[in-house]
Formats: structure tokens, sequence, C-alpha cells
């Protein structure tokens, strides 16, 4: 995907009223108060380890990218870690949604507040291999 269709699936999300209950639609989760979605993850089975690094370094890139873009729209994102949220989630503390499916996944997330939503934008570069994951919540339920 491009950061212009990243772009507009942001704003499909921010646009869209929030179901009364949890549903999933291919790649999307929305619930009270948020929808979020995966924009790129590394699902395949790779034979060719290069091809997949190179596939993992364009998502980095689509990251930036469309951060710069956000930035440019609102300004600079708060930057925030959800160390004390995953810290919490452990000790049997219930996170709501969708900021506990975010802290089993994400250890960052750049941040804005826009017309009462929260836009946040993740991504997860796997510490033990080279897998990615790239996604996005809008919400207006308040970070942890």
């Amino acid at each position: 995907m491009t950061t212009a269709l990243y772009l507009q699936h942001i704003d499909r999300l921010r646009s869209r009223e929030f179901p009364a209950k949890r549903s999933r639609s291919g790649a999307e989760v929305s619930g009270p108060g948020y929808h979020s979605a995966c924009l790129s993850a590394d699902e395949e089975e790779w034979e060719d380890l290069t091809e997949r690094l190179e596939k993992r370094a364009q998502c980095v890139a689509d990251h930036d990218a469309l951060v710069a873009e956000l930035t440019r729209r609102w300004e600079e994102p708060q930057w925030i870690s959800l160390w004390s949220a995953q810290a919490r989630l452990v000790a049997g503390e219930e996170i709501p949604e969708p900021w506990a499916e975010f802290a089993v996944g994400f250890d960052f997330l750049n941040l804005w507040r826009i017309e009462g939503r929260w836009i946040a934008v993740g991504l997860d570069l796997e510490a033990e291999g080279p897998g990615w994951d790239l996604s996005v919540t809008v919400t207006e339920v308040d970070p942890p």
C-alpha cells in the first residue's frame, strides 16, 4: 500500500461510527469506541530471507512516510511508551480496548488527538526475527 492509501484508510476509520459490539472484518477490528486496522504485517511464509528483509525495510519506510504526512496534517504527535500498560496487563489489571491489544504488540506509538478522537500509529519490529506489523487505531477511549 502507498502512503496515500494508508491516509485514505485512516480517514475512512475516522469518519465511521463505532459499533456497539466488537467485530472483525479482514484486517480490521472494531468495538465500542474504536476501530483498529493492520496496514502491513509479516504474515507470509518466506523462502527468501533477502526478500523478507526488503519488505520489512519497506514497511519501516512506509511507517516513517505515514507519520511524516500525519505530522504535516496535524502537527507533531505525542510519542508514548506502552511499557506501563504492558506491565499492568501482566499484573492482571484490565486495560480497555483498543489499548490492551496495542500494549501486547507494540512498545511505542505515535499519537494525535483530532476532533475528540485519538489516532495512534504503531510499528512493531520483531526482536527475534525480521517480522513486522504496522497498525493504526482511531478511538475515543483515552490512552491508559
